[in-house]
């Protein structure tokens, strides 16, 4: 069986511990290789690879890093279908999205921050005739990258290659269930003659891998995303030691429909914003909210639609829903369907296991499958509605007016991502300012334009990254006042 390796000092090397557990195939539900169990001492080792890699690195024109980072992109891009086919498996989703979307946003992520770098200006202000200030901006030095397990190598490339094109150097945890297209990437920067010690990935469990990351001393900056309570602890640990923190968390993010909207093209999208990547993406609208009007007609519009998505092998190119990525994962979904049964939900479709795909599926037999599920009759308030599942799982709650609209969509603790569906431009410039979320999107969902500040409100996050955002984040200003 196949053991993935850390990648420390420009080389692949085992854990120090030597010691390795189980990496699992959501779809089959079989262990088909095995992650290092890393701990503080690889950390230790990718550290002192890191800053020792510092100086050379940061003092590389923009161009030179620039042109090394290009190098990786197209890396990915000429392995495009190894990439899929291991995202697919590590992760559960089907193969087609991981051709469509994550690999070449991957690929774009790595293309952007190369040549985003070479355009990064800092201030300069004139204060009078003889004194004038500009803004330095400088790498910070050593930073740490950990990423979640629903977008790997996205979410992971989204980080590592902005630390990167500033002149930074990474120590980096992916999530330890999802680690393989890491371990795949550790490999492309081995041939793209990636200077030894710039990036570092550390693969391990987050309660010993991450948690050293954050604790270390020497370690400048964190950027994270995954759930809200592990953020907490986070910040509850590198905010002492004066760390710059980007915290990307949770979301519960709401779906604002009124009568007017474009019908036909907003239930198509809805469909898709629910349910994509099984309802795993920090992103997916997990409550839509809909104006009386239409509540009837699009309920019955949209559960005919849900309950025509093809739940499958990720291998197939039909499939348009996959496994959940972990059995653990699997009975979390599972039990919010049950709590939800309890506050008086009421079940328009799914709800169960997808045993009738899973019955019929030699090779996924044992795999972690969940029917796209639609619930009504819940209150607004309920735990439900208020707690992040993170899974195919959906609400419907009838509104009748703006004001009774917000007060719902903002009754959480979240504030990441919303979505706007109507035609009146006023109504969409009162609510986009009335709601308490760092995303909103108008008559679209997804949308995503790599220039523009990404993250959350409220305990959906701290800070911002994209576009010069991350750049800024990455970097240390100094200003500079100059008397002639």
């Amino acid at each position: 069986m196949e053991k993935l390796q850390n990648y420390i000092n420009g080389k692949l090397v085992e854990p120090v511990s030597k010691n390795y557990f189980d990496n699992f195939e959501p779809a089959a539900g079989k262990v088909y290789s095995l992650i290092p169990d890393s701990d503080e001492r690889d950390i230790q080792l990718a550290y002192e690879a890191a800053e020792n890699a510092f100086e050379k690195w940061s003092s590389m024109t923009n161009e030179e890093r620039s042109k090394i980072l290009l190098k990786v992109s197209q890396l990915i891009s000429a392995n495009l279908e190894k990439f899929e086919h291991a995202e697919s498996k590590d992760n559960g989703k089907p193969v087609s999205l991981a051709r469509e979307v994550d690999i070449p946003r991957a690929v774009k992520n790595f293309e952007f921050f190369a040549t985003a770098i070479l355009h990064f200006a800092s201030e300069s202000h004139f204060t009078n005739q003889s004194i004038f200030n500009y803004t330095l901006r400088q790498p910070i030095g050593v930073v740490g990258a950990i990423s979640p397990w629903n977008l790997p190598l996205y979410l992971f490339t989204w980080k590592i290659a902005p630390a990167l094109a500033a002149g930074n150097t990474v120590v980096a945890k992916p999530s330890e269930v999802t680690p393989y297209t890491a371990y795949l990437l550790s490999q492309i920067c081995i041939e793209a003659e990636m200077p030894e010690g710039v990036l570092n990935i550390v693969h391990g469990l987050g309660g010993k891998t991450g948690s050293a990351i954050s604790s270390h001393p020497g370690i400048k900056a964190i950027t994270f995303t995954g759930g809200t309570k592990t953020g907490a602890e986070i910040a509850k640990v590198a905010a002492p030691m004066f760390k710059k923190l980007s915290l990307e968390l949770g979301g519960k993010n709401p779906v604002l429909i009124f009568d007017d909207c474009n019908y036909e093209k907003m239930l198509d999208v809805t469909v898709r914003s629910s349910f994509s990547n099984q309802g795993e993406i920090c992103l997916c609208g997990s409550r839509i909210f809909i104006h009386k009007n239409i509540y009837d007609k699009f309920k019955n519009d949209f559960v005919e639609k849900v309950k025509s998505l093809k739940v499958g092998d990720p291998n197939d190119e039909q499939t348009q829903q996959g496994a959940i990525v972990s059995k653990q994962h699997y009975e979390k979904i599972l039990s919010y369907i049950e709590l939800a049964k309890e506050e008086g939900g009421r079940i328009l479709c799914g709800g169960l296991p997808a045993s009738d795909f899973t019955s019929s599926n030699e090779r996924c037999k044992d795999g972690w499958f969940i029917e796209p599920t639609v619930i009504e009759n819940l209150p607004y308030n309920c735990r439900t509605n208020q707690e992040e599942i993170f899974g195919p799982v959906v609400t419907l709650l009838p509104f009748n007016n703006e004001e009774e609209a917000l007060l719902m969509a903002n009754s959480t603790e979240y504030g990441l991502a919303s979505v706007i569906w109507t035609e009146s431009i006023s109504r969409a410039q009162r609510i986009s300012q009335g709601i308490k979320s760092g995303i909103v999107w108008v008559n679209c969902w997804m949308e995503r334009d790599l220039r523009t500040p990404f993250g959350g409100v409220k305990s959906s996050g701290v800070g911002r990254e994209g576009g010069l955002e991350a750049l800024r984040f990455f970097t240390e200003p100094k200003n500079v006042t100059y008397k002639i």
